[in-house]
């Protein structure tokens, strides 16, 4: 794999998908969290995490959908930035990454505190922060060296601390004081939902599982089990975790402890409990900072990936296959956040709640972006899991709703915090996404939803060259608005030796496709038709675009050529002779040689594509507002030429009703000669753009040139315009 290959490889499959999750969830939040939690509503803190639970359900079954239709690197962020474009991409981004980041230095101070706390010759902030340093320096190591490497370790971690976990609350069940659970809700409801907001970070291990998707075997399948399932068994635990917890300790006690759950465990496990639990909290850290690290540089990567940041992080290395650049920059900011940890004794609760708040955000903006791609319903979006009907739209709008609530009751640093970092996405957009990205977003067909368009595509490859077939391309669109919304596809295709199925073939990038793409949306936008954009890979060119116009429904597809032909084994060269063949749709070949399309000409004659040859001369002659000609050449006739122009008269005539052409939108000329190939050429290269029909040979399975055709893409010193229609046009 080369070193700007940006290819992740699909080697995380369920049990992983669940241990990133699920493991990040059973992790540090129910070790270091139960004591502030209890501090903030008491007992009623289990409902707390129940609640937190629910909202963080409502975005599983949102992102299950997305995730599933879109199985690339990015979670959140990526679907975000494709629904509604880059200034709400750069929101998510930013607030994804930061939250990330911050989550994983919570865990990471929460790992040193557990170290620190229980052992009587350990003491110091100092040292709580460089254990947390070392363990973040050995996370980002294994994240460095590879997924699957992460991913195994994981699955070794997530065991151990979850058979510990368990045996804490069987074991606390039969130790539960009922009178420490008087009062229950000591902060009422308003304590409740406020300590809502703090313990949701715990519960961002299924935003994990989405951010990896494009590294997830059978995403159809595994994607929304492990998220949804994940989330319901960890509710579960959590509420169970803080019943006995607040049940065996008064929750007054728990609130200013480093290490509840030690301080609990050492009452009914005693010295070999906390022993356990320690190991236990550890591990948890550990295994929750990495998942959050491997999210976090994927966030990073996915930016990078689609020019929300620079591509210099959209770089997979060319040993271990892993996001390196974006997993250092990660790593390195992730510290910097650890450290601050040695002034700001409140760093533990500060760090969880931003976090919180940055990915509430990034959720409401989730359910809203689901909306859109079911309204605007894009081709390529085919989600293998969808929300069930009876819970549509409720699932995205309480999920909003909630994410809004929880917010609102927030302390005011926490929103000012939070704030800080959406205005960071904000100006982050204007600053440099603006320039750069090519993602516009579904909002305007999710408003108006394109119904039926008369769809157009393009290839596009050479800057030189493009910016003229998206013009043709889009005035042909724009011709046939009668028979639909315009719509405009324009595809660049990465050709590459070994496209395996295994890999996030999404994130492959052309170092000048950007470029193409963006012209091609700007020449789109002066000729008023809707463009989409489409960025592809395979082994074969002509391959990879037959698919994209089958995947796409086209109507008709434009194709560049340079207008000479091959001999060798193929007619007009190895990329286009399977298209012209086996293209379901229109198929029009285009060779560029003038600056301008100008007045075109189509040769109008018995074979079967001259009424499209019309037609398309027709659509190219409203690039400049021109009047196109319809030609026919005849032989002179025994009584004279005025036979043989009436005879042309009626063969033009003919061409256009068949093309369904009215008198009004063509001009015909008719000329007499003995040598019809040599008046047509000398009087074609009077026009700008020549549109022929291409000739069957009808013993041969493909179509061929005739001469005519033939001597007219080799001579003519005009654009020209090889035209094939539909199967209901022969």
């Amino acid at each position: 794999m080369s070193d700007r290959s940006g290819q992740l490889e699909r080697n995380i499959g369920f049990l992983e998908a669940m241990t990133l999750g699920g493991g990040t969830m059973i992790g540090a939040g129910i070790f270091i969290l139960p004591g502030i939690a209890a501090e903030g509503a008491g007992p009623a803190s289990s409902i707390s995490f129940v609640i937190a639970g629910f909202v963080a359900l409502l975005a599983a079954l949102s992102l299950s959908e997305l995730a599933t239709g879109m199985p690339v690197a990015g979670g959140s962020y990526h679907f975000v930035n494709r629904a509604l474009g880059g200034f709400f991409g750069s929101i998510v981004g930013w607030g994804m990454w930061t939250g990330l980041m911050f989550a994983s230095a919570f865990y990471m101070i929460g790992f040193g505190q557990y170290l620190v706390e229980p052992i009587p010759f350990l003491d110091g902030r100092a040292l709580v922060i460089l254990l947390g340093l070392i363990g973040l320096v050995l996370i980002v190591g294994v994240n460095y060296y590879g997924t699957e490497e992460s991913s195994q370790l994981q699955n070794i971690m997530i065991g151990a601390e979850t058979a510990i976990v368990l045996a804490y609350v069987a074991l606390g069940l039969f130790f539960i004081d009922p009178a420490n659970l008087d009062p229950f809700a000591p902060t009422g409801p308003s304590g409740i939902i406020a300590t809502t907001g703090v313990v949701f970070v715990s519960f961002l291990g299924f935003e994990i599982i989405a951010t990896v998707s494009g590294e997830v075997k059978n995403p159809s399948r595994n994607i929304p089990l492990a998220m949804i399932l994940s989330v319901v068994l960890v509710t579960i635990l959590y509420a169970f975790v803080m019943i006995v917890t607040t049940g065996v300790v008064q929750y007054e006690t728990l609130g200013g402890s480093l290490v509840p759950v030690s301080d609990v465990a050492v009452v009914f496990m005693g010295s070999i409990g906390v022993v356990a639990i320690v190991a236990a909290a550890a591990i948890a850290a550990i295994s929750s900072s990495n998942s959050s690290i491997l999210a976090a540089a994927r966030v990073n990567y996915a930016m990078g990936r689609d020019e929300l940041m620079s591509d210099w992080l959209n770089v997979t290395h060319d040993r271990f296959g892993t996001p390196h650049r974006a997993i250092v920059a990660t790593g390195a900011v992730t510290a910097l956040l650890i450290t601050a940890g040695l002034n700001i004794e409140t760093i533990v609760a500060l760090l969880a709640e931003v976090a919180s708040f940055s990915f509430l955000v990034s959720y409401s903006l989730v359910h809203v972006a689901l909306v859109v791609f079911r309204r605007a319903d894009p081709e390529a979006y085919e989600p293998t899991f969808t929300i069930p009907d009876p819970l549509y739209p409720a699932v995205p709008i309480l999920g909003v709703l909630f994410a809004v609530l929880v917010i609102s009751q927030m302390a005011p640093i926490i929103i000012l915090l939070g704030l800080g970092i959406v205005g960071l996405g904000v100006g982050w957009y204007f600053i440099y996404v603006r320039d750069h990205t090519i993602d516009t977003g579904l909002i305007s067909d999710a408003v108006s939803p394109v119904s039926n368009p008369y769809r157009v595509v393009v290839p596009v490859a050479n800057p030189e060259t493009q910016g003229d077939l998206i013009r043709l391309a889009a005035a042909t669109a724009h011709a046939h608005t009668d028979e639909g919304t315009p719509e405009l596809v324009a595809v660049n295709v990465l050709q590459v030796a070994d496209p395996s199925p295994q890999q996030n073939i999404e994130a492959e990038r052309l170092e000048h496709q950007h470029d193409l793409l963006k012209a091609a949306r700007d020449i789109a936008e002066e000729m008023d038709v809707h463009l989409r954009t489409v960025a592809l890979n395979g082994e074969r060119v002509d391959e990879t675009i037959l698919e994209a116009i089958i995947d796409e429904g086209a109507d008709q597809v434009l194709l560049g050529w340079r207008g000479t032909l091959t001999r060798q084994g193929h007619v007009f060269g190895p990329n286009l002779d399977s298209v012209v063949e086996k293209a379901p749709c229109e198929v029009t070949l285009v060779t560029l040689h003038d600056e301008t399309v100008g007045t075109p000409v189509a040769l109008a004659g018995p074979g079967p594509h001259s009424p499209v040859a019309a037609r398309r001369a027709v659509d190219f002659a409203t690039v400049d507002g021109t009047m196109p000609t319809l030609l026919n050449v005849q032989r002179p006739m025994a009584d004279g030429n005025a036979d043989a122009l009436k005879r042309g008269e009626a063969v033009i005539e003919d061409v256009a009703e068949r093309a369904g052409l009215d008198p009004e939108e063509y001009e015909s000329d008719v000329i007499v000669d003995d040598d019809i190939e040599a008046a047509i050429l000398d009087t074609v290269n009077h026009y700008n753009t020549i549109c022929v029909g291409l000739s069957e040979r009808s013993e041969a399975s493909r179509i061929m040139f005739g001469t005519i055709a033939e001597r007219i893409s080799q001579e003519a010193t005009s654009n020209v315009g090889i035209v094939r229609g539909s199967g209901d046009d022969k």
